[in-house]
């Protein structure tokens, strides 16, 4: 008897679909991969102090949301200087260890910044003003968190293994898929701490004081520390130190300390280019062993995620509108923080097996598309289309803002992957550290190239608490630049990574 295979309902093939990206990161998961995903759980956890930050820095300390516009410019400078922080990682031991201690490292200092916070916020803590121990506190934090972040990428290569239990060495392909998959699992590892806090943080900063929330926020260091106990971290590749690298980026830092304080005119700005030209110098160093094709298409999708990357955001002012206009508090805020960590995490998760296959330039013209879409709601808030929509259809500001907090969650996570995968597939063995440091503080430069512009759009369109006359254009202005920045890129280089494939 003959067996005729009827052909698949349109319905079985969707539900094959779903079980593939449902499972495949469930299948993906190997206990060595450990370490390295807590240290991204404690990194989206950390956001246990976000709604008490907000609301400390509203009404307790006199921060402009230009000023802190600008001082985010200046705490994106440690993600910019990675490679300091990767050179180190990969040659120099700290306590004897070149993964463990630097893990160790990085969580004392996060604790460090989270005990000023709340020595601020409690008033206990007074050799300085509050508005400069947050400034320092945020510092130290960012420190300990790029450090972390640094070693977790390092490891996030050499995890997977590159010979068979018997010795023999693996597929190529089946290596690549699996360096994809980590770092898909180290996006869903971030976002699943981020979901677990979220409206955690709401709750805890509506019925505690700030200072407390800071201090349960220590539990989060005491997380990556503790995954950096469970599994062998220690990478077998070893090499002399690159001082071009360390000596070159240690030199840049030490500028750029000497600048910020002493209010050279346009120091963010040179701090920038100062920066871009550090690191693009240093690529070319790193990248001198991989072939001309490789080369050219990493170099185009890092230029199209950089572009995505650099778009303005509105900066502290929307906030500051939603809390005394609209009359959204601190439990509100742990729900919309809720729901935008639940989707980004669903986001991430079924598309997780598809993205990794799919272009970088055809993930980035669809994620620019949907934040452009997703960006309307905050444009009806600011113009008011609330007061409209709860006269006609019975629903106001805060189900506009439920909406609006599916805008910007999964779009970030998702656009790094396909580049996270083709760095982790490319990254020279015993500079594995510094490889992903350097791809990711060119990047990074692109959020300071971002923080940049939203620095000048507050200076443009001032914003001041109850003084929100100017946010409309303010929000319209940052919408149009976040579409059409991107779009401008994809359209310009995206024909050209494609011709390298």
């Amino acid at each position: 008897m003959t067996d005729v295979s009827l052909p698949r309902s349109f319905g079985d093939r969707i539900l094959d679909l779903l079980t593939r990206a449902v499972l495949a990161p469930v299948r993906a998961f190997r206990l060595q991969y450990l370490p390295l995903l807590m240290v991204y759980f404690a990194y989206g956890a950390l956001g246990i102090i976000a709604v008490a930050d907000s609301f400390w820095v509203k009404k307790e300390l006199t921060l402009s949301p230009a000023a802190l516009a600008q001082l985010g410019v200046w705490l994106t400078l440690p993600w910019a200087v990675k490679m300091v922080f990767g050179e180190l990682v990969d040659t120099v031991p700290l306590m004897g260890s070149r993964r463990r201690g630097y893990v160790f490292l990085g969580a004392s200092l996060i604790a460090t910044g989270l005990i000023l916070l709340a020595g601020a916020a409690g008033k206990w803590i007074t050799f300085a003003p509050p508005e400069q121990l947050y400034i320092i506190a945020q510092i130290v934090t960012v420190i300990g968190v790029v450090l972390q972040d640094v070693v977790a990428d390092a490891m996030s290569t050499e995890v997977v293994p590159r010979v068979s239990a018997d010795g023999t060495p693996r597929p190529q392909a089946e290596i690549d898929q699996d360096l994809g998959m980590v770092q898909i699992l180290g996006r869903l590892a971030l976002s699943f701490g981020a979901l677990s806090v979220a409206g955690l943080a709401g709750f805890l900063a509506n019925r505690l004081a700030y200072e407390t929330v800071f201090l349960i926020g220590l539990a989060v260091p005491a997380i990556s520390a503790s995954g950096a106990l469970l599994v062998r971290l220690e990478s077998s590749e070893s090499r002399p130190t690159d001082w071009r690298i360390l000596g070159g980026g240690l030199a840049f830092g030490a500028l750029t300390v000497l600048i910020a304080p002493l209010q050279v005119p346009y120091a963010q700005e040179i701090t920038f280019l100062m920066s871009l030209a550090v690191i693009v110098t240093m690529l070319n160093h790193v990248t001198g062993d991989i072939d001309p094709n490789t080369r050219l298409k990493i170099f185009y999708a890092a230029l199209i995620i950089f572009f995505f990357r650099a778009t303005p955001g509105v900066g502290e002012g929307y906030r500051w509108f939603t809390i005394d206009v609209l009359g959204f508090d601190e439990a509100f805020y742990g729900i919309l923080g809720q729901i935008g960590a639940a989707i980004a995490l669903i986001a991430a998760w079924l598309l997780s097996d598809a993205i990794t296959r799919v272009p970088v330039a055809r993930v980035l013209l669809w994620l620019t598309i949907l934040g452009g879409i997703l960006s309307l709601p905050s444009l009806f808030l600011v113009y008011r289309v609330d007061l409209w929509t709860e006269a006609t259809f019975g629903f106001g500001a805060r189900t506009i803002a439920i909406i609006d907090a599916a805008a910007a969650s999964p779009l970030a996570q998702l656009s790094m992957v396909p580049l996270l995968t083709l760095i982790a597939i490319y990254a020279p063995p015993s500079k594995r550290a510094v490889w992903f440091a350097l791809m990711a503080s060119f990047l990074n430069l692109a959020l300071i190239a971002g923080q940049l512009a939203t620095k000048y759009l507050n200076q443009i369109f001032l914003i001041e608490r109850g003084n929100y006359a100017e946010l409309p254009a303010l929000v319209v202005t940052a919408v149009i630049l976040s579409v059409v920045i991107p779009l401008a890129a994809i359209l310009a280089f995206g024909g050209r990574l494609k011709r390298q494939n």
